[in-house]
């Protein structure tokens, strides 16, 4: 390294000299002044080389911040001006503080050496146009950035170290708290441990996520939710919202709600623009696991099974594809296995004779189906087998059904109980700030006056509305509901076949009492193989129903007898007169001249104008050119009953050849054709034979 004030030469001079301040997080910005102000002080160093006051330029936009970052806009800043060439000195206090990675480090280097621009730390001037200088500055960003990593490295270390002992403090989710001695506990607000124990309740009835926020909003419950806390210190308030069903999944996939402590469930990957990605990690890659750590809401059996039945509600990682029980009317929506390949058959919905109709599809990847199956046929048939079976246990069931409602019952009210309680207590709180403030502060009595009626008027809501669903809830346990509960629970083919009863009610029935159906069919026979719980098998045989093409075709006597019709009558006089017999097509109620028309094309029927034709009869202007006549004579001999017309539509009709069938030419039909018109119209009518008489 050379005397610094032989490297600095004239040209250097003219330029500006930039000072870079930088500090990696705010809490050393407010509390390390000690570095900032070493920093600060390099610029005596560059009046000392010759720079003035007011060529002294001061980087500092670029405090708090990492200097392993990217994005770091002073920085930025610093490199342009380099580049430009308006800068003739770069100062830091040390490599660290302009970069922490090699790569801005050295396009620093780059430039600098490019543009003559010399570089000053709290060591001394170097010049990376010279080759010792820099070296010498690239091993102290190699170095830089070394220390950054072992500094992560020693942190990261006792934090795994903590982890895996089950002592680190992490953010814990809503249901949670840390108590005195940093340990967890249950939340002590009652009505945030009743929701949470309400959704893990309610999720194994319903069978879904979506279920299981539809009804939490079906019965108007709030759920608590919270930004995570660390600890005491930072605790946030409790809000109270409508349940989402990000929130259910959060919570179902969480390990803390089973008393399990876990740590390292996602990783943080930084992406080419710069921007940290979160991802999660599988459970083998966690870096702590350690059941029974804190008291939980559920055991880890049931966390297990609540994974479970997640991953098969997905449509796309579902192993065997077994879906929770929907709305559509396929009772073996998830059950049905293919008797030839033992894949699961998936369900497609169609219309037949105007009724939505399931169908049991193989669907198999980059191969064709191997079969298709007729849902309401097998459907139709499980449903008897089960009312059949299900007759001796019927007591059984509604002393379960009638137990099952008051649990729900009784939950459901506690929960909404709480919502009231927790009204009163916040309209409460509102009183007694309005009481404690001074009178004659008006500015502030006016504004708590104002909050306390709004805590007043939900107060009132919330009890109005605890009121009114309390009433409602106890309806179904009256003497009159559940007399009608035992009755309809006692015949269970009543229930069964009850219209009001929901798809998805039928679908949950047959879940508990059916493992799988293996379905397949053969030409017009299918063959069901039932596997119920436990073990136990039945065997049936169905008859396939008939194709669409047949089951759609109209009857051939129906077609025979419009074949016939159509020698003496038009498509819409046919339509009438099949309709006046009770004869009804396919699709439809009655017969229309539409209707008639497609049939007769679908079955090659000639039609009413080709039979006329066929039979010798022209339109009005062929007759009038054969008679070399105007079509308008054709019309006036017709209405005189002089030529004969059938009609083949509404308004449309063709004319007898009269020369047909005789000896006569053209020209003496038309003379003799008009002779009787003009004797028609020399006699006189009606009424003249009466005026002359």
């Amino acid at each position: 390294m050379s005397d610094p004030h032989l490297m600095v030469t004239a040209c250097h001079l003219t330029r500006s000299a930039y000072l870079y301040i930088r500090q990696s997080t705010l809490h050393q910005v407010t509390d390390h002044t000690e570095s900032a102000r070493r920093q600060y002080a390099l610029s005596e160093r560059a009046r000392a080389l010759g720079w003035g006051e007011e060529q002294i330029i001061v980087v500092d936009s670029d405090q708090g911040q990492s200097g392993a970052t990217a994005d770091r806009v002073g920085f930025q800043k610093l490199v342009t001006e380099v580049g430009l060439g308006h800068a003739g000195l770069v100062m830091g206090l040390e490599v660290s503080r302009l970069a922490r990675n090699s790569a801005d480090w050295h396009r620093l280097l780059e430039i600098c050496a490019l543009s003559d621009t010399l570089i000053l730390d709290e060591d001394g001037l170097y010049n990376p146009a010279h080759f010792n200088d820099r070296l010498l500055l690239g091993l102290k960003g190699t170095m830089s950035e070394a220390e950054l990593h072992v500094m992560r490295a020693r942190l990261q270390g006792g934090l795994l170290s903590k982890a895996k002992r089950g002592e680190l403090n992490i953010p814990l989710p809503i249901g949670f708290v840390y108590d005195e001695q940093s340990r967890v506990g249950l939340d002590p607000d009652a009505q945030v441990q009743e929701a949470i124990r309400t959704l893990f309740a309610t999720f194994p009835r319903v069978g879904s996520a979506l279920g299981t926020a539809k009804a939490f909003r079906k019965e108007m419950i709030l759920f608590p939710h919270r930004t995570p806390v660390r600890g005491r210190r930072h605790k946030t308030p409790v809000v109270w919202k409508d349940l989402t069903v990000d929130t259910v999944l959060r919570l179902l996939h969480n390990p803390r709600y089973a008393g399990i402590y876990c740590y390292g469930r996602t990783r943080q990957y930084r992406t080419p623009q710069g921007r940290y990605v979160c991802r999660k990690r599988p459970a083998q890659e966690w870096c702590a696991w350690i059941p029974d750590a804190h008291e939980g809401y559920i055991s880890q059996q049931q966390h297990e099974e609540n994974l479970r039945r997640l991953a098969e509600n997905a449509q796309a990682i579902g192993a065997d594809r077994r879906r929770p029980p929907r709305e559509g009317p396929a009772l073996l929506q998830g059950l049905v296995v293919c008797g030839k390949c033992g894949r699961k058959m998936g369900v497609h919905y169609h219309w037949r004779l105007e009724e939505l109709v399931p169908g049991y599809v193989c669907t198999r990847k980059e191969e064709p189906s191997c079969q298709v199956v007729h849902g309401k046929t097998v459907d139709e048939a499980i449903g008897k087998l089960l009312v059949e079976l299900m007759s001796p246990m019927t007591i059984e069931v509604s002393l379960s059904v009638q137990q099952e409602l008051a649990q729900r019952f009784e939950q459901v009210e506690r929960l909404r109980r709480k919502q009231v309680q927790r009204a009163r207590y916040e309209a409460d709180l509102a009183r007694q700030r309005f009481l404690q403030v001074d009178p004659n502060n008006r500015l502030v009595a006016a504004n708590l006056e104002v909050e306390w009626n709004e805590k007043l008027k939900l107060l009132t809501a919330a009890e109005e509305e605890f009121e009114r669903r309390l009433a409602e809830d106890r309806k179904p346990f009256d003497a009159e509901h559940q007399e009608k509960i035992r009755s309809l629970v006692s015949d269970f083919s009543q229930l069964w076949k009850d219209p009001l009863t929901p798809a998805r009610e039928r679908k949950r029935m047959v879940r508990l009492l059916i493992e799988d159906v293996t379905l397949q069919r053969q030409d017009r026979k299918i063959t069901a193989q039932i596997r119920f719980k436990g073990g136990a098998t039945r065997a049936l045989s169905l008859k396939a129903p008939l194709p669409s093409t047949l089951l759609y075709k109209t009857d051939p006597k129906v077609v025979r007898e419009i074949d016939r019709l159509l020698d003496h009558h038009t498509e819409k006089e046919v339509a009438e007169l099949l309709n006046e017999r009770g004869l009804t097509p396919t699709r439809s109620l009655s017969f229309t001249a539409t209707k008639i028309g497609h049939l007769r094309k679908a079955n090659a029927i000639k039609s009413r104008y080709q039979r006329l034709r066929d039979r010798g009869y022209l339109s009005a202007k062929e007759l009038a050119k054969k008679l070399h006549v105007a079509w308008m004579t054709i019309r006036r001999w017709e209405r005189k009953g002089l030529l004969h017309s059938l009609h083949y539509g509404d308004q449309l009709r063709l004319y007898q050849d009269p020369t047909n069938g005789t000896d006569a030419t053209p020209e003496e039909v038309r003379n003799r054709f008009r002779s009787d018109f003009l004797e028609n119209q020399s006699q006189p009518s009606m009424n003249e034979v009466q005026y002359e008489a």
